[in-house]
């Protein structure tokens, strides 16, 4: 719920961000800020990264900034040095943060037993180093060419281009060996439970 700050009423319609006849309208030429419009057009982008540090839903982020930035307008007669200004904000931010984290509403409900989790099949350790180790034996059972470009596409997970220029051959002829090579993979008996 956004709350638009509302900072003059002249004419009878309000404005947004403006102080027409605010009480820093005459400040002294030294003042940072002479009135709260020109503190919010100069430093809001700045606040606004605050504010979205603190939440991470962008709109959130502009609500809460919208609320310090009311309570920044309400004390704004009392708040002497204007290069604390930030910090005030700040300040706002973080403790309407922590209140709106504070009343949120948590639906946790006490119960007698905890409900079971369904277990993931997970594949047993054993069985993925046996099949790892059946798969290497039927690597180095290919012969060395083709070996080696099944090393490097698949272990070392290179390109068809990168191995042809790794091993000085064509794309076509890795391309070629490599089929043979799968099909050779395929045709191992250690593998047949893999199929």
């Amino acid at each position: 719920m956004t709350t638009p700050v509302c900072t003059g009423t002249s004419g009878g319609a309000a404005t947004i961000g403006h102080v027409p006849h605010g009480p820093y309208a005459s400040r002294a030429p030294h003042a940072p800020y002479p009135s709260f419009s020109s503190f919010v057009r100069a430093r809001g982008p700045v606040l606004l990264r605050a504010a979205r540090s603190l939440t991470a839903n962008p709109s959130d982020a502009e609500d809460l900034l919208q609320t310090a930035l009311t309570k920044t307008y309400v004390a704004w007669e009392r708040i002497e040095d204007h290069r604390a200004l930030d910090g005030y904000v700040r300040r706002a931010l973080l403790n309407t943060r922590t209140s709106q984290w504070r009343k949120r509403k948590v639906d946790e409900f006490a119960c007698d037993e905890l409900p079971e989790q369904e277990a993931s099949p997970t594949p047993d350790p054993a069985e993925r180093q046996t099949l790892h180790d059946a798969m290497w034996r039927a690597v180095l059972k290919l012969p060395d060419r083709q070996r080696a470009m099944v090393v490097l596409r698949y272990y070392e997970d290179l390109s068809e281009a990168q191995t042809a220029e790794v091993l000085g051959v064509s794309i076509g002829t890795v391309k070629s060996a490599v089929s043979r090579a799968l099909g050779k993979l395929r045709e191992d008996p250690e593998l047949a439970p893999v199929r």
